[in-house]
């Protein structure tokens, strides 16, 4: 079910990731720099904070990749990251030099020059042979499976992944790249600093009581796909970080996706809403929102406390998640709360 989570994100995601990409390349502009390794984190989620004097790879390297195989790399000159969170550990590892390839949700600033070996959400094998790889990133939804089948026949080192649920994977998913990446020591600084950031945003949670609830809605207003997230949605763990329940949890939705329908809005009855922000722009907004049928009768609804975080950040629970967490804390307890 969560793979079916993974799978579904990312094909409706690559609707709008092209539109996501001149967005983040705008607010990148706009937006300043860093606050350094012990600082604040940058202004923008759509920028990727590399660490400060970053390591050089020792290899060969050999690790285990999350589908059982013993994976060695041998160089990693030229590095192929088939999924935006992959591309933001690498970038923010301080390797992003080595990055020559993007896949379609990799939509922060720093990668938006690079060439795309995706068609859709699917991997283009010849795409990706042609840049010459030294090691290919994937996640274990990635596919379809005869083109990482041909990418692993020509030679090329495939580390695979573990998903990411929630905050937990942070560290996980971050240790497992740069182990691959000849960099582990990298990896535990880059995991550190996540954490220490991630737990500074919780400490400064507000305390509502009762808690306020929380319905994660994926829409694609264009394809008249609307959605609620239930217990494999990917959202729960960061909803409860930022001091709420999962409405959709708490109203007994099992699957990680139910069609969105008034009555399983009265049943969740949640006093906020979280989405991804091309989703709340593709169904017009707020007004927009308001308009679906069962929104206007919601808690939410009627208080119009919506919170929206940019897509390709959303649920990758990675070195931004901090930035995540906190955008989205600002906007569930902001007085009159909304996006």
């Amino acid at each position: 079910m969560r793979g079916t989570r993974t799978r579904l994100i990312g094909a409706l995601l690559a609707v709008f990731a092209l539109t996501a990409t001149a967005a983040c390349t705008t607010a990148a502009t706009d937006t300043g720099g860093s606050g350094g390794e012990g600082g604040p984190p940058p202004s923008t989620v759509n920028r990727v904070e590399p660490l400060e004097n970053p390591a050089a790879p020792a290899l060969p390297a050999t690790t285990t990749s999350s589908d059982g195989r013993k994976v060695t790399v041998r160089r990693a000159d030229r590095v192929v990251p088939l999924s935006g969170g992959l591309s933001e550990i690498v970038f923010s590892l301080g390797l992003g030099d080595r990055v020559v390839a993007r896949d379609i949700s990799t939509t922060f600033a720093q990668a938006a020059d690079l060439p795309l070996v995706t068609r859709a959400h699917d991997v283009s094998a010849e795409s990706v042979l042609s840049l010459r790889p030294d090691l290919v990133l994937a996640e274990e939804t990635t596919g379809p499976a005869e083109a990482m089948r041909q990418i692993r026949d020509a030679g090329v080192p495939v580390l695979v992944v573990a998903p990411a649920h929630g905050l937990d994977d942070v560290g996980p998913r971050i240790r497992s790249v740069a182990a691959a990446l000849g960099v582990p020591s990298a990896g535990e600084r880059l995991t550190e600093r996540s954490e220490r950031r991630i737990t500074a945003v919780r400490e400064r949670v507000p305390a509502e009581d009762p808690k306020p609830r929380v319905a994660f809605l994926y829409l694609r207003g264009s394809a008249s796909v609307y959605l609620i997230g239930g217990r494999d949605s990917g959202a729960t763990s960061l909803i409860e970080a930022a001091g709420a329940v999962d409405a959709g949890v708490e109203s007994g939705l099992t699957k990680d996706f139910t069609a969105l329908t008034s009555e399983a809005l009265v049943k969740a009855a949640p006093d906020a809403i979280l989405v991804m922000s091309k989703g709340l722009e593709s169904v017009g907004g707020i007004d927009g929102l308001a308009e679906i049928p069962g929104i206007a009768q919601t808690p939410a609804g009627m208080d119009r406390r919506v919170a929206s975080i940019e897509d390709g950040v959303l649920l990758t629970y990675g070195p931004r998640t901090d930035q995540v967490l906190e955008s989205f804390v600002d906007q569930l307890h902001a007085p009159g709360g909304g996006a």
